[in-house]
């Protein structure tokens, strides 16, 4: 999904990531004159994400051209997460992933947290890209996942699956379903999911370990 959402968003990127270094011309320097917005240099960005300088480069050019102002605001976000899940309403799984990448809650998503989020996801260790799913589901930021959490995600991702859910989902059927996870992931029974517990759960979890090698390299 990330992947189809990074080359409808900056469908440039495509025609440069596919190809081969030796196609690659040589690249200027970044690029900084951007209205409103000025990101961090390239060594920075190279130390921070697990890019290559040229990389960065092609994907800030792409970047620049779909968002002049250097910034995508949610409404942007949510937008290109609809042209994926027609059959569904995807603005509340937008909004909480949108959340996950504006890591200063400022409420828009700067290149630099793009290209981070972005590098975790594609390229990140399990750890890395199990972290960033608990930060996810955290929505409130405290920690811990609890049950109200859980409930606003999984009611989320319904409603974004939209007619492809079969049978029918009413509010018993997501209860049901966050009692499920609850049951194996709240190991001491406390009422909230721990960090740890999640990622113990996770680690023994042979669906979720193939789940996460899905988000495979997107470059």
């Amino acid at each position: 999904m990330f992947r189809m959402i990074l080359y409808r968003f900056f469908p440039v990127l495509r025609k440069h990531l596919l190809l081969s270094k030796e196609q690659h011309h040589d690249i200027d320097d970044l690029e900084m004159q951007v209205v409103r917005y000025k990101p961090e240099g390239l060594d920075i960005l190279c130390k921070n994400t697990k890019f290559t300088r040229k990389e960065l480069q092609i994907m800030y050019r792409g970047f620049k051209q779909e968002c002049p102002t250097g910034i995508v605001n949610e409404e942007t976000f949510k937008e290109i997460y609809a042209q994926f899940f027609p059959q569904g309403d995807s603005t509340q799984y937008a909004h909480y992933v949108f959340k996950t990448f504006d890591h200063d809650c400022n409420g828009s998503i700067s290149f630099e947290e793009f290209v981070m989020g972005l590098s975790v996801l594609s390229r990140g260790t399990a750890q890395e890209r199990l972290q960033w799913a608990f930060n996810l589901y955290d929505v409130n930021g405290d920690g811990i996942i609890s049950k109200e959490e859980l409930m606003h995600i999984v009611s989320a991702i319904y409603d974004m699956m939209g007619r492809f859910t079969e049978p029918m989902i009413d509010e018993c059927t997501i209860i049901e379903h966050v009692e499920r996870i609850f049951q194996k992931m709240d190991l001491n029974k406390d009422g909230v999911i721990s960090f740890d517990e999640f990622m113990d759960t996770c680690r023994r979890d042979e669906n979720i370990q193939r789940g996460i090698s899905l988000f495979d390299t997107v470059l």
